[in-house]
């Protein structure tokens, strides 16, 4: 069977708004294998894991598993575990760390004040590189492992950003994806170089359009217009740009408003669509017509 990253190519299909959805990002050290649902599918308390889902449920909030790369190995114990929280609002970012004796404190958190952008002083400032999270998730699709793996293990060898597999960033078929944090851009397709690019230019508050899924802070219409922005006036800074509400005015048709630090403001409208003809959107999936955002328009205002 084709792989889903090969279809996916072959029929060019835009990367652009495919990013998954999260004001803030919640990130557990779990090393060892993960399961399709790592939650509850890994060396993590499964009861545990049902539980944090269930907090973070309608905040905001997105969790992920990550862990060292190349220590997936069985039997790898840990005495702490390190914990990041990132929250991804333009103008408003931040990362905090800290280390967990028993992943269970993590349900003593505000997981709504969370997705706020509200930390409560928990852990400390992240003061490191940008966060680079490579999906390799193989028990959720063979693609994020055959292609993410090599990618992560090359990023760490060239001592670019603070380097973690994660459990899963959706998107299989546009492998090998990447999550940089703390602005929450999300890329597809990455090679090396491209990878690279990124994290050098997240370290200087910028963001690359090569390759580019989009700001999981917004919704995907949201960050389908904020992409038409930038690709329209070549605006590379993370937080230069910021996107209003949607409104909707049909069935899968929004209008944003996109707002510059410069004052300047974009009226965009975008209509979702089915992808044609169908094609696999995992591996081993039946073939699917996937929902794609499409820029109908981009208006100035005067």
């Amino acid at each position: 069977m084709t792989p889903c990253t090969s279809a996916s190519k072959e029929l060019a299909e835009p990367l652009a708004a495919t990013a998954a959805t999260a004001r803030t990002w919640l990130l557990l050290e779990q090393p060892g294998p993960w399961g399709a649902k790592a939650f509850t599918s890994s060396r993590l308390d499964p009861e545990l894991g049902r539980a944090l889902e269930g907090r973070a449920h309608g905040t905001e909030v997105r969790l992920a598993l990550i862990r060292q790369p190349g220590r997936e190995g069985g039997g790898l114990r840990i005495p702490q575990r390190r914990v990041f929280v990132a929250h991804t609002v333009p103008g408003a970012s931040w990362i905090r760390e800290a280390s967990v004796a028993d992943p269970r404190e993590l349900l003593g958190l505000d997981f709504a004040a969370l997705g706020r952008g509200e930390h409560g002083a928990f852990g400390s400032v992240y003061g490191g590189p940008p966060l680079a999270l490579v999906c390799t998730n193989g028990k959720r699709d063979r693609c994020c492992a055959l292609l993410g793996r090599p990618l992560a293990a090359e990023l760490v060898a060239s001592g670019h950003g603070q380097v973690w597999e994660v459990t899963h960033l959706g998107g299989h078929r546009f492998s090998p994806t990447m999550l940089v944090l703390p602005y929450g851009y999300a890329y597809g397709r990455l090679d090396p170089g491209t990878a690279k690019e990124v994290l050098d230019a997240t370290s200087e508050g910028r963001m690359v359009l090569s390759g580019c899924r989009g700001r999981s802070t917004w919704q995907r219409s949201g960050q389908a217009a904020e992409l038409a922005v930038r690709k329209l006036i070549g605006e590379e800074f993370a937080n230069a740009i910021a996107v209003s509400p949607a409104v909707e005015w049909g069935v899968g048709c929004w209008t944003m408003e996109v707002t510059h630090t410069d004052g300047r403001v974009w009226t965009v409208t975008i209509e979702q669509q089915l992808s044609g003809p169908p094609r696999p959107e995992s591996c081993g999936t039946v073939l699917g017509t996937p929902a794609r955002m499409v820029v109908s328009s981009v208006r100035e205002a005067e």
